[in-house]
């Protein structure tokens, strides 16, 4: 594993700007012009990743066979690109996240991103998907003016003329972090497929103090808590007040997940809540005493909560983590709060509702039993694609909209030694990082998978 980094004056920068739009999501203020922003620190650190020249020759010289990117981030494309090397796009979240891969989305069932819709809507619900089905072709062209330059800059070829969508549909395949137990109905192509549930595994037992702690709730049970770094990183007094309130008045359990260093030194704890630094999450929401899942909604907890049959309460915060609730709500796993409306009062009601309605763990484990019945899991389902397209031959030419190009005989290297570059942005890397995976042969360790 290498890793490339900016300088610590920029990351500091960046982290106190990255900090201040954290407070303001958590009051409410989330906003597009923000997340512009976002994309213009990417593309300044695209720009000076590119313009590394020894970290790009390093990368020239490793001769990778195909590249597995993160989606996200449009600076994995032109990476990619400038490597020449052929890539298969990861997208972290759900199918209505890029616009440019031609997946069949008729508006009339299918919610657009960031609407904030399910895919039963009124006749108002459609027309607000109708107008945000126009939008949606503005934003990603507004966030590739970001990159435009970049690309401009470091690709020797120039700015692709289809922009984003060129690079989209360059992808040999399209995988996404998502699976129908929690996705809405939605046409697929030959191109795509789904392997959300990564992280999900059979629990094993916490440790024995955790272990005891858990016990003095008896049948009570306890509730996991993780609502994302953002909370502990920022000063918002009043949501904390309040969280604590709410959950001093319920007989489970609270393991919360937060930083102790920050936790304000007025606030007193209550008897029944644990603060941790880290928790293991999957053996906790797998724990036969678990009873409810507090979290902010992104894409793997949720998808972790569908695997162990367990309830949430939703609390988003920023970004995708809205729509991401709505799938949750309407598929029955639970309810949602919005950090401005909590009280404790309406918090600790409906945590109660959440464990006393038997129709929540009902449909959590109908959905658990969905999830399981993939004959592959998704981990080796992900890597078996990955073996299929090198062994089978990469497509002619870089952008095939409706219908790849014939298939060609596997390449002599890709026939000794698969080697696969990673380059992702979040959620293992810090966004002003770049991770690459440098040594993975997939011809010796085939079909393994190390969680």
């Amino acid at each position: 594993m290498s890793t490339w980094s900016l300088g610590e004056k920029y990351i500091k920068e960046y982290n106190g700007w990255f900090l201040e739009q954290q407070t303001q999501f958590l009051l409410g203020r989330d906003n597009f012009n923000g997340f512009l922003k976002f994309m213009g620190h990417l593309s300044y650190q695209c720009d000076k990743l590119l313009g590394d020249k020894e970290i790009i020759t390093f990368l020239q010289r490793q001769r990778y066979d195909i590249a597995v990117i993160d989606a996200f981030n449009p600076c994995s494309f032109i990476l990619a690109r400038k490597l020449g090397v052929h890539y298969i796009a990861f997208y972290p979240g759900t199918l209505n996240g890029p616009l440019s891969i031609v997946l069949p989305s008729p508006v009339s069932y299918i919610p657009v991103f960031s609407s904030q819709l399910s895919n039963h809507m009124n006749i108002w619900g459609r027309a607000k998907n109708l107008f945000y089905s126009f939008l949606a072709p503005v934003g990603q062209e507004l966030i590739w003016s970001s990159f435009r330059e970049v690309a401009e800059r470091h690709l020797e070829s120039g700015s692709p003329l289809g922009g984003l969508e060129e690079l989209h549909q360059g992808a040999e395949l399209w995988a996404f972090n998502t699976d129908f137990s929690l996705e809405f109905p939605q046409p697929l192509m030959p191109y795509t497929v789904l392997v959300g549930g990564l992280l999900n595994k059979p629990p094993k037992p916490p440790e024995q103090d955790l272990q005891l702690w858990i016990s003095n709730f008896g049948e009570a049970g306890f509730i996991v808590v993780t609502l994302g770094s953002m909370v502990s990183s920022v000063s918002v007094d009043h949501l904390l007040v309040e969280l604590v309130a709410g959950f001093s008045r319920i007989p489970q359990g609270v393991l919360w997940r937060y930083d102790q260093n920050r936790w304000p030194s007025h606030l007193d704890i209550p008897p029944n809540l644990r603060l941790v630094d880290w928790l293991p999450l999957n053996d906790l929401l797998g724990h036969k005493k678990a009873r409810l899942f507090i979290t902010h909604g992104g894409q793997n907890s949720l998808l972790q909560a569908v695997y162990h049959a367990l309830p949430v309460l939703a609390i988003p915060l920023f970004g995708d983590q809205f729509d991401n609730v709505v799938r949750a709500v309407t598929k029955g796993l639970g309810l949602t709060i919005r950090p401005t409306h909590i009280t404790r009062e309406l918090l600790s009601s409906t945590i109660q509702t959440l464990i006393q309605d038997v129709r929540f763990k009902s449909s959590a484990l109908s959905l658990s039993r969905i999830h399981k019945s993939h004959p592959v899991p998704p981990a080796l389902r992900l890597t078996q694609w990955v073996e299929h397209i090198l062994h089978s031959g990469v497509s002619l030419q870089w952008n095939s909209h409706y219908v790849k190009s014939p298939a060609r005989s596997p390449t002599p290297s890709a026939i000794m030694s698969t080697r696969h570059l990673i380059c992702t942005t979040a959620p293992q890397c810090p966004p002003p990082l770049c991770c690459f995976d440098l040594a993975v042969d997939s011809r010796h360790a085939k079909y393994s998978h190390k969680p």
